[in-house]
């Protein structure tokens, strides 16, 4: 009776290989990781602390990052200081140990507000345009169709900054300067066109006999298209959100240029915190850290379709 031995086929890689491979990814992340986990604990530092040298790998966790985010305060002097009543809470603590006293809210709010608004709002009308046209250039005879899709295309070929002074101009021409509507357009155009190549990528995958029988059953195209088609496509429209959500909630330069007041978004006002004697970096790391949330939290909620739409027709039977 002979032994079996298992070895691993012509494509399967062996042992070895593996360990290898996951010892990469495991050292990547690891490299990758390193800049978010030290712009969280330095949100948890005191001012002294994170801009200690050598730095310091543990120190004790401070909320007055922030705390110093939300708040606006003015500094006055120790004996105004000691003549104030007792403080109502711990913010207001917290604002005292630094020797102010708190004037009020900061803007951070209203600027974290206006990204959650902007983001969201163009990443719906991208995927929501973007899924119509990838359909219609997917099921129907559409006149040069080739040539209409390389167009598409070729919007992605320029980076957006080149455009930002015409933008610009065109903006404060009709009016739409420093406001949420005119940065929702904007991001929209500049995701459309990644959205609908991505998008016809997974409705050319999607077989026409689903939507075909639908109709033979008694459905109208549009009926078929949202009943049958969407279910389908649900796993390349939550990629594709993923990848519009990451450019609208992360774009600096257009935010920067065209808003300054009421619709500014969170990337251009974080830099501008400014603390004493410069920079407040536990404010700015206290900020960044829930400039990054959304995001994360949105990405995680569809992991398992962002993996799935990665693969999604690269095996094909």
């Amino acid at each position: 009776m002979s032994a079996t031995i298992d070895r691993p086929g012509p494509l399967e890689p062996t042992r070895r290989a593996q360990w290898a491979a996951g010892i990469i990814v495991v050292a990547y992340a690891v490299l990758s990781l390193i800049p978010l986990v030290w712009i969280v604990l330095t949100s948890f530092r005191t001012p002294q602390d994170s801009i200690a040298y050598p730095p310091k790998l543990a120190a004790e966790p401070s909320l007055v990052g922030y705390v110093n985010l939300f708040t606006t305060r003015s500094r006055i002097s120790a004996e105004d200081l000691a003549a104030l009543p007792p403080a109502a809470d711990w913010v207001e603590r917290t604002v005292r140990e630094q020797q102010m006293i708190l004037a009020g809210p900061s803007r951070f709010g209203d600027r974290y507000l206006n990204s959650v608004l902007v983001g969201f709002g163009s990443t719906l009308l991208s995927v929501a345009l973007g899924t119509l046209a990838a359909y219609a250039f997917s099921r129907f005879r559409v006149p040069g169709k080739d040539d209409w899709m390389f167009f598409i295309l070729s919007t992605r070929m320029m980076p957006p900054i080149a455009v930002a002074i015409p933008v610009y101009l065109m903006y404060r021409a009709v009016g739409l300067s420093d406001t949420h509507l005119g940065l929702i357009l904007l991001y929209t155009v500049v995701n459309l066109s990644l959205a609908v190549w991505l998008l016809k990528g997974f409705m050319d995958e999607i077989p026409r006999e689903y939507e075909e029988a639908a109709m033979v059953d008694g459905y109208t195209r549009f009926q078929a298209f949202v009943k049958v088609v969407l279910p389908q496509a649900a796993t390349g429209i939550a990629t594709t959100a993923i990848f519009c959500l990451i450019f609208a909630w992360n774009e600096y330069a257009f935010a920067l240029l065209l808003t300054s007041g009421s619709a500014q978004t969170s990337p251009p006002f974080i830099p501008t915190i400014i603390g004493e004697g410069g920079l407040d970096w536990p404010a700015m790391a206290a900020g960044t850290t829930l400039f990054v949330l959304p995001v994360l939290v949105f990405t995680v909620l569809l992991r398992k379709h962002l993996l799935r739409g990665i693969t999604f027709g690269a095996i094909r039977k």
